[in-house]
Protein backbone atom coordinates (compact mmCIF):
# COMPACT_ATOMS: atom_id res chain seq x y z
CA UNK A 1 0.00 0.00 0.00
CA UNK A 2 1.26 3.12 -0.82
CA UNK A 3 2.05 6.29 1.40
CA UNK A 4 2.61 9.29 -0.89
CA UNK A 5 0.38 10.07 -3.94
CA UNK A 6 -2.54 11.78 -5.53
CA UNK A 7 -5.77 10.31 -5.14
CA UNK A 8 -8.98 11.25 -7.04
CA UNK A 9 -12.82 11.37 -6.85
CA UNK A 10 -15.76 12.59 -8.48
CA UNK A 11 -19.58 13.03 -8.09
CA UNK A 12 -22.56 14.19 -9.91
CA UNK A 13 -25.36 15.77 -8.56
CA UNK A 14 -29.37 14.54 -8.77
CA UNK A 15 -29.59 16.89 -11.61
CA UNK A 16 -26.93 14.29 -13.85
CA UNK A 17 -29.02 12.51 -16.91
CA UNK A 18 -28.04 9.19 -15.20
CA UNK A 19 -28.62 10.19 -11.35
CA UNK A 20 -32.26 11.31 -12.47
CA UNK A 21 -32.67 7.62 -13.90
CA UNK A 22 -31.41 6.43 -11.12
CA UNK A 23 -33.43 8.41 -8.57
CA UNK A 24 -36.88 7.52 -11.20
CA UNK A 25 -35.82 3.78 -10.44
CA UNK A 26 -35.59 4.06 -6.78
CA UNK A 27 -38.62 5.92 -6.44
CA UNK A 28 -40.53 3.01 -8.37
CA UNK A 29 -38.89 0.48 -6.04
CA UNK A 30 -40.32 2.44 -3.03
CA UNK A 31 -43.51 2.51 -4.58
CA UNK A 32 -43.65 -1.16 -4.88
CA UNK A 33 -42.14 -1.76 -1.25
CA UNK A 34 -44.67 0.43 0.13
CA UNK A 35 -47.56 -1.78 -1.47
CA UNK A 36 -45.78 -4.85 -0.49
CA UNK A 37 -42.65 -5.27 1.42
CA UNK A 38 -41.85 -8.94 -0.60
CA UNK A 39 -42.31 -7.15 -4.07
CA UNK A 40 -39.79 -7.97 -7.02
CA UNK A 41 -38.40 -5.17 -8.91
CA UNK A 42 -35.46 -4.45 -11.82
CA UNK A 43 -36.61 -1.44 -12.90
CA UNK A 44 -34.49 0.11 -16.17
CA UNK A 45 -34.75 4.20 -16.79
CA UNK A 46 -34.35 5.74 -19.66
CA UNK A 47 -33.89 9.55 -19.47
CA UNK A 48 -33.59 11.93 -23.08
CA UNK A 49 -34.90 15.19 -24.29
CA UNK A 50 -38.63 15.28 -23.13
CA UNK A 51 -38.73 11.80 -22.66
CA UNK A 52 -38.46 8.75 -19.49
CA UNK A 53 -38.68 5.40 -20.40
CA UNK A 54 -39.52 2.76 -17.61
CA UNK A 55 -38.17 -1.06 -18.43
CA UNK A 56 -37.81 -4.21 -16.67
CA UNK A 57 -39.05 -6.98 -14.55
CA UNK A 58 -41.79 -6.60 -11.55
CA UNK A 59 -43.82 -8.95 -9.13
CA UNK A 60 -45.62 -7.82 -6.42
CA UNK A 61 -49.53 -8.30 -4.61
CA UNK A 62 -51.17 -4.83 -5.11
CA UNK A 63 -48.96 -4.05 -8.71
CA UNK A 64 -49.32 -6.23 -11.07
CA UNK A 65 -50.68 -10.48 -11.43
CA UNK A 66 -48.47 -13.28 -13.19
CA UNK A 67 -50.55 -12.41 -16.66
CA UNK A 68 -49.29 -8.82 -16.75
CA UNK A 69 -52.23 -6.86 -15.78
CA UNK A 70 -52.33 -3.67 -13.46
CA UNK A 71 -53.92 -3.17 -10.42
CA UNK A 72 -56.10 -0.92 -10.16
CA UNK A 73 -54.44 2.43 -10.24
CA UNK A 74 -51.57 1.75 -10.16
CA UNK A 75 -50.39 2.81 -13.61
CA UNK A 76 -51.20 6.26 -12.79
CA UNK A 77 -49.43 6.06 -9.25
CA UNK A 78 -46.31 5.10 -11.41
CA UNK A 79 -46.47 8.45 -13.70
CA UNK A 80 -47.44 10.40 -11.09
CA UNK A 81 -44.12 9.28 -9.10
CA UNK A 82 -42.07 9.61 -12.19
CA UNK A 83 -43.36 13.42 -12.56
CA UNK A 84 -42.70 13.98 -9.37
CA UNK A 85 -39.52 12.72 -9.03
CA UNK A 86 -38.52 14.73 -11.55
CA UNK A 87 -40.33 18.07 -10.11
CA UNK A 88 -38.33 17.49 -6.98
CA UNK A 89 -35.51 17.31 -8.86
CA UNK A 90 -35.99 21.11 -10.35
CA UNK A 91 -36.61 20.43 -13.79
CA UNK A 92 -39.03 23.19 -15.51
CA UNK A 93 -36.90 23.47 -18.40
CA UNK A 94 -37.98 23.62 -22.43
CA UNK A 95 -36.32 20.75 -22.88
CA UNK A 96 -36.79 18.95 -20.12
CA UNK A 97 -40.14 19.30 -17.96
CA UNK A 98 -41.43 17.28 -15.00
CA UNK A 99 -45.48 18.28 -16.31
CA UNK A 100 -44.63 17.98 -20.38
CA UNK A 101 -41.96 15.31 -20.64
CA UNK A 102 -43.46 11.96 -22.71
CA UNK A 103 -43.61 9.20 -20.42
CA UNK A 104 -43.40 5.38 -21.48
CA UNK A 105 -44.38 2.39 -19.15
CA UNK A 106 -42.63 -0.78 -20.90
CA UNK A 107 -42.50 -2.53 -16.80
CA UNK A 108 -43.58 -6.07 -17.62
CA UNK A 109 -43.82 -9.95 -15.11
CA UNK A 110 -40.63 -11.25 -13.66
CA UNK A 111 -39.67 -14.05 -15.37
CA UNK A 112 -40.86 -17.27 -13.53
CA UNK A 113 -37.86 -18.86 -14.65
CA UNK A 114 -35.85 -16.00 -12.06
CA UNK A 115 -38.55 -16.43 -9.50
CA UNK A 116 -38.82 -20.51 -9.01
CA UNK A 117 -34.88 -19.56 -7.98
CA UNK A 118 -35.36 -16.63 -5.64
CA UNK A 119 -38.12 -17.58 -3.81
CA UNK A 120 -38.52 -19.54 -0.50
CA UNK A 121 -39.97 -22.90 -1.24
CA UNK A 122 -40.17 -26.52 1.19
CA UNK A 123 -37.04 -26.91 2.62
CA UNK A 124 -35.01 -24.40 0.30
CA UNK A 125 -33.99 -20.60 1.70
CA UNK A 126 -34.82 -18.05 -0.53
CA UNK A 127 -31.86 -17.74 -3.00
CA UNK A 128 -29.66 -14.84 -4.22
CA UNK A 129 -31.43 -13.12 -7.20
CA UNK A 130 -28.53 -13.40 -9.19
CA UNK A 131 -24.69 -14.38 -9.27
CA UNK A 132 -22.36 -12.17 -8.81
CA UNK A 133 -19.45 -10.39 -6.63
CA UNK A 134 -19.54 -7.53 -4.83
CA UNK A 135 -17.50 -5.28 -2.29
CA UNK A 136 -17.55 -3.35 0.90
CA UNK A 137 -15.25 -0.71 2.02
CA UNK A 138 -14.16 1.45 5.02
CA UNK A 139 -11.18 4.04 6.20
CA UNK A 140 -10.23 6.18 8.70
CA UNK A 141 -10.11 9.43 6.45
CA UNK A 142 -13.10 10.81 7.38
CA UNK A 143 -15.66 10.79 10.28
CA UNK A 144 -17.78 8.73 8.43
CA UNK A 145 -15.27 6.01 7.43
CA UNK A 146 -15.47 7.00 3.78
CA UNK A 147 -12.35 8.20 1.12
CA UNK A 148 -11.92 11.83 1.66
CA UNK A 149 -11.79 12.25 -1.96
CA UNK A 150 -15.24 11.21 -2.51
CA UNK A 151 -16.98 12.66 0.65
CA UNK A 152 -15.54 15.94 -0.23
CA UNK A 153 -16.83 15.67 -3.99
CA UNK A 154 -20.37 14.62 -2.86
CA UNK A 155 -20.48 17.27 0.04
CA UNK A 156 -19.87 19.97 -2.30
CA UNK A 157 -22.86 18.75 -4.01
CA UNK A 158 -25.02 18.65 -1.93
CA UNK A 159 -24.34 21.74 -0.59
CA UNK A 160 -25.10 23.45 -4.07
CA UNK A 161 -28.10 21.69 -4.33
CA UNK A 162 -29.49 22.51 -1.02
CA UNK A 163 -28.64 26.27 -2.10
CA UNK A 164 -30.27 25.91 -5.25
CA UNK A 165 -33.37 24.68 -3.78
CA UNK A 166 -33.86 26.97 -1.12
CA UNK A 167 -33.14 29.79 -3.56
CA UNK A 168 -29.76 31.02 -1.83
CA UNK A 169 -28.22 30.50 -5.59
CA UNK A 170 -30.72 31.32 -7.87
CA UNK A 171 -28.41 31.20 -11.19
CA UNK A 172 -27.64 26.93 -10.66
CA UNK A 173 -29.56 24.85 -12.45
CA UNK A 174 -29.84 20.87 -11.55
CA UNK A 175 -27.00 19.69 -13.80
CA UNK A 176 -23.65 19.52 -11.79
CA UNK A 177 -20.58 17.93 -11.44
CA UNK A 178 -17.30 17.93 -9.16
CA UNK A 179 -14.06 16.42 -8.99
CA UNK A 180 -11.57 16.34 -5.79
CA UNK A 181 -7.64 15.55 -6.05
CA UNK A 182 -5.99 15.01 -3.01
CA UNK A 183 -2.34 14.79 -1.90
CA UNK A 184 -1.78 12.05 0.80
CA UNK A 185 1.23 11.56 3.04
CA UNK A 186 2.10 8.87 4.73
CA UNK A 187 -1.48 7.89 3.69
CA UNK A 188 -3.55 10.73 5.23
CA UNK A 189 -4.75 13.31 3.14
CA UNK A 190 -2.63 16.65 3.53
CA UNK A 191 -3.62 19.17 0.57
CA UNK A 192 -6.23 19.59 -2.16
CA UNK A 193 -4.12 20.20 -5.06
CA UNK A 194 -7.01 20.20 -7.86
CA UNK A 195 -10.99 20.83 -7.98
CA UNK A 196 -13.02 20.82 -10.41
CA UNK A 197 -16.53 21.94 -10.49
CA UNK A 198 -19.01 22.02 -13.83
CA UNK A 199 -22.61 23.61 -13.18
CA UNK A 200 -25.42 24.28 -15.11
CA UNK A 201 -26.11 27.58 -14.64
CA UNK A 202 -28.72 30.60 -15.67
CA UNK A 203 -28.37 32.68 -18.62
CA UNK A 204 -25.85 35.17 -19.03
CA UNK A 205 -23.47 33.27 -16.12
CA UNK A 206 -20.92 32.61 -18.34
CA UNK A 207 -19.28 35.80 -18.97
CA UNK A 208 -18.42 38.80 -17.21
CA UNK A 209 -19.92 39.70 -13.54
CA UNK A 210 -22.05 36.99 -13.78
CA UNK A 211 -19.46 34.85 -14.43
CA UNK A 212 -17.85 35.92 -11.95
CA UNK A 213 -20.36 35.75 -9.28
CA UNK A 214 -20.75 31.93 -10.32
CA UNK A 215 -17.17 31.41 -9.68
CA UNK A 216 -16.71 33.06 -6.14
CA UNK A 217 -20.23 31.65 -5.25
CA UNK A 218 -18.24 28.03 -5.77
CA UNK A 219 -15.00 28.80 -4.35
CA UNK A 220 -17.05 29.67 -1.13
CA UNK A 221 -18.57 26.27 -1.17
CA UNK A 222 -15.64 24.79 -1.18
CA UNK A 223 -14.11 26.62 1.55
CA UNK A 224 -17.07 25.42 3.60
CA UNK A 225 -16.96 21.91 3.05
CA UNK A 226 -13.30 21.17 2.86
CA UNK A 227 -11.02 21.63 6.11
CA UNK A 228 -9.11 24.98 5.69
CA UNK A 229 -5.39 23.10 6.26
CA UNK A 230 -6.47 21.41 2.75
CA UNK A 231 -6.70 24.71 0.63
CA UNK A 232 -3.66 26.72 -0.43
CA UNK A 233 -2.76 29.06 -3.02
CA UNK A 234 -1.67 25.91 -4.66
CA UNK A 235 -4.76 24.66 -4.96
CA UNK A 236 -5.80 24.73 -8.99
CA UNK A 237 -9.65 25.64 -9.25
CA UNK A 238 -11.22 24.07 -12.40
CA UNK A 239 -14.75 25.82 -12.67
CA UNK A 240 -16.94 25.45 -15.62
CA UNK A 241 -13.59 25.10 -17.22
CA UNK A 242 -15.56 24.58 -20.61
CA UNK A 243 -16.98 28.06 -20.15
CA UNK A 244 -20.87 27.71 -20.84
CA UNK A 245 -23.31 25.04 -19.55
CA UNK A 246 -26.64 26.39 -20.02
CA UNK A 247 -28.39 22.87 -21.97
CA UNK A 248 -27.83 20.05 -19.08
CA UNK A 249 -29.88 17.40 -17.73
CA UNK A 250 -31.40 14.54 -19.86
CA UNK A 251 -31.52 17.48 -22.44
CA UNK A 252 -27.83 17.60 -23.11
CA UNK A 253 -27.03 14.01 -22.49
CA UNK A 254 -29.29 10.80 -22.40
CA UNK A 255 -29.36 9.38 -19.00
CA UNK A 256 -29.60 5.59 -17.95
CA UNK A 257 -29.96 3.63 -14.38
CA UNK A 258 -26.66 2.45 -13.39
CA UNK A 259 -23.94 4.28 -14.98
CA UNK A 260 -22.43 6.05 -12.31
CA UNK A 261 -21.35 3.00 -9.81
CA UNK A 262 -18.19 4.23 -8.92
CA UNK A 263 -20.08 7.69 -7.18
CA UNK A 264 -22.07 5.91 -5.89
CA UNK A 265 -19.66 3.54 -3.79
CA UNK A 266 -15.86 4.65 -3.13
CA UNK A 267 -15.06 6.64 -5.65
CA UNK A 268 -12.01 4.64 -7.35
CA UNK A 269 -10.49 3.91 -3.71
CA UNK A 270 -11.83 0.39 -3.45
CA UNK A 271 -13.01 -2.36 -5.73
CA UNK A 272 -16.58 -3.10 -7.39
CA UNK A 273 -18.12 -5.92 -8.40
CA UNK A 274 -19.63 -3.90 -11.51
CA UNK A 275 -23.86 -4.59 -10.70
CA UNK A 276 -25.68 -1.49 -9.94
CA UNK A 277 -27.91 -0.49 -6.94
CA UNK A 278 -30.65 1.58 -8.19
CA UNK A 279 -33.85 -0.25 -9.73
CA UNK A 280 -33.81 -3.40 -7.33
CA UNK A 281 -35.31 -4.77 -4.63
CA UNK A 282 -32.93 -6.19 -2.06
CA UNK A 283 -33.57 -9.81 -2.92
CA UNK A 284 -31.16 -8.80 -5.73
CA UNK A 285 -27.35 -8.67 -3.86
CA UNK A 286 -25.88 -6.86 -6.15
CA UNK A 287 -27.79 -4.20 -3.65
CA UNK A 288 -27.97 -5.97 0.09
CA UNK A 289 -24.90 -7.48 -0.47
CA UNK A 290 -22.97 -4.33 -1.29
CA UNK A 291 -24.69 -3.00 1.85
CA UNK A 292 -24.12 -5.73 4.27
CA UNK A 293 -20.15 -5.58 3.25
CA UNK A 294 -19.96 -1.79 3.51
CA UNK A 295 -21.76 -2.54 7.07
CA UNK A 296 -19.03 -4.83 8.12
CA UNK A 297 -16.05 -3.00 6.54
CA UNK A 298 -17.35 0.14 8.79
CA UNK A 299 -17.75 -1.87 11.97
CA UNK A 300 -14.49 -3.34 11.67
CA UNK A 301 -13.00 0.04 10.96
CA UNK A 302 -15.14 1.52 14.10
CA UNK A 303 -14.24 -1.10 16.14
CA UNK A 304 -10.20 -0.32 15.57
CA UNK A 305 -9.57 -3.68 13.88
CA UNK A 306 -7.81 -2.32 11.03
CA UNK A 307 -7.46 1.66 9.39
CA UNK A 308 -8.61 0.14 6.16
CA UNK A 309 -10.89 -2.83 4.84
CA UNK A 310 -12.13 -3.87 1.85
CA UNK A 311 -14.74 -7.12 1.58
CA UNK A 312 -15.41 -9.40 -0.98
CA UNK A 313 -19.22 -11.42 -1.31
CA UNK A 314 -19.64 -13.82 -4.01
CA UNK A 315 -23.24 -15.64 -4.63
CA UNK A 316 -24.57 -18.01 -7.41
CA UNK A 317 -28.52 -17.27 -8.52
CA UNK A 318 -31.13 -19.42 -6.85
CA UNK A 319 -28.58 -20.29 -3.97
CA UNK A 320 -28.72 -18.95 -0.54
CA UNK A 321 -25.47 -19.29 1.10
CA UNK A 322 -22.82 -16.86 0.00
CA UNK A 323 -20.07 -18.39 -2.27
CA UNK A 324 -16.96 -17.12 -0.45
CA UNK A 325 -16.44 -14.44 2.33
CA UNK A 326 -12.45 -12.19 1.29
CA UNK A 327 -11.54 -9.78 3.82
CA UNK A 328 -8.38 -7.26 3.17
CA UNK A 329 -7.05 -5.13 5.94
CA UNK A 330 -4.33 -3.70 3.77
CA UNK A 331 -1.67 -4.64 6.38
CA UNK A 332 -3.49 -2.23 8.53
CA UNK A 333 -5.24 -5.20 10.62
CA UNK A 334 -4.06 -5.88 14.19
CA UNK A 335 -4.88 -8.83 13.86
CA UNK A 336 -5.13 -11.38 10.85
CA UNK A 337 -7.43 -10.97 8.14
CA UNK A 338 -8.37 -14.93 8.29
CA UNK A 339 -8.88 -14.54 11.74
CA UNK A 340 -11.27 -10.86 10.78
CA UNK A 341 -13.23 -13.68 8.08
CA UNK A 342 -13.48 -16.29 11.13
CA UNK A 343 -15.20 -13.37 13.62
CA UNK A 344 -17.69 -12.36 10.96
CA UNK A 345 -18.80 -16.03 10.26
CA UNK A 346 -19.01 -16.48 14.20
CA UNK A 347 -21.13 -13.67 15.11
CA UNK A 348 -24.80 -15.43 15.11
CA UNK A 349 -27.02 -12.50 14.64
CA UNK A 350 -25.63 -11.90 11.64
CA UNK A 351 -27.67 -14.95 10.10
CA UNK A 352 -25.19 -16.38 8.00
CA UNK A 353 -25.09 -13.66 5.37
CA UNK A 354 -27.97 -15.53 3.17
CA UNK A 355 -29.93 -12.91 0.75
CA UNK A 356 -33.11 -13.37 3.82
CA UNK A 357 -30.62 -13.13 6.54
CA UNK A 358 -29.11 -9.98 4.92
CA UNK A 359 -32.48 -7.79 4.61
CA UNK A 360 -33.99 -9.14 7.69
CA UNK A 361 -30.57 -7.76 9.94
CA UNK A 362 -30.92 -4.26 8.15
CA UNK A 363 -34.24 -4.25 7.69
CA UNK A 364 -34.36 -3.51 4.03
CA UNK A 365 -37.93 -4.48 2.90
CA UNK A 366 -38.71 -0.82 3.32
CA UNK A 367 -39.58 2.22 0.84
CA UNK A 368 -36.14 3.71 1.61
CA UNK A 369 -34.13 3.91 -1.74
CA UNK A 370 -35.14 6.91 -3.57
CA UNK A 371 -32.72 8.46 -1.15
CA UNK A 372 -29.96 6.45 -1.42
CA UNK A 373 -29.96 7.49 -5.53
CA UNK A 374 -28.31 10.65 -5.31
CA UNK A 375 -24.53 11.66 -3.45
CA UNK A 376 -23.96 8.19 -2.46
CA UNK A 377 -25.30 5.12 -0.82
CA UNK A 378 -22.58 5.29 1.22
CA UNK A 379 -20.90 7.47 4.09
CA UNK A 380 -23.90 9.86 5.12
CA UNK A 381 -27.16 10.23 6.89
CA UNK A 382 -30.63 10.31 5.56
CA UNK A 383 -33.45 12.26 6.84
CA UNK A 384 -31.45 12.77 9.94
CA UNK A 385 -31.20 8.94 10.20
CA UNK A 386 -28.44 6.98 9.19
CA UNK A 387 -28.97 4.07 6.17
CA UNK A 388 -29.13 0.90 8.36
CA UNK A 389 -26.07 -0.29 6.51
CA UNK A 390 -24.29 2.90 7.88
CA UNK A 391 -25.12 1.51 11.57
CA UNK A 392 -22.28 0.71 14.39
CA UNK A 393 -24.20 -2.18 16.19
CA UNK A 394 -21.35 -4.26 15.37
CA UNK A 395 -18.62 -3.29 16.83
CA UNK A 396 -18.69 -5.23 19.98
CA UNK A 397 -19.70 -7.97 18.57
CA UNK A 398 -16.49 -7.89 16.72
CA UNK A 399 -14.56 -6.83 19.45
CA UNK A 400 -15.84 -10.08 21.33
CA UNK A 401 -15.64 -12.01 18.87
CA UNK A 402 -11.74 -11.29 17.99
CA UNK A 403 -11.15 -11.16 21.88
CA UNK A 404 -7.73 -12.73 22.71
CA UNK A 405 -6.45 -12.78 19.37
CA UNK A 406 -6.27 -8.70 19.30
CA UNK A 407 -4.91 -8.43 22.57
CA UNK A 408 -2.35 -10.54 21.64
CA UNK A 409 -1.33 -8.59 18.75
CA UNK A 410 -1.47 -5.59 20.99
CA UNK A 411 0.90 -7.32 23.66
Amino acid sequence: MRSNYLFTSESVSEGHPDKVSDQISDAIVDLFLSKDPEARVACETLTTTQKVVLAGEIRGKGIMDEAGNWAPGIEQEIEDTVRNTVREIGYEQDGFHWQTLDFSNNLHPQSAHIAQGVDASGNKDEGAGDQGIMFGFACDETPDLMPATLDYSHKILERMAADRHSGAAPFLEPDTKSQVTLRFENGKPVAATAIVVSTQHGKGYDEGDKEAELHAYVKKVIADVLPAELLSDETEYHINPTGSFEIGGPDGDAGLTGRKIIVDTYGGAAPHGGGAFSGKDPTKVDRSAAYITRYLAKNIVAAGLAKRCTIQLAYAIGVSKPLSLYVDTHGTGRIGDDAIEAAIKSIDKLGGLTPRAIRTHLGLNKPIYKKTAAYGHFGRKAQGDFFPWERLDLVEDLKAAVGAKAETADA
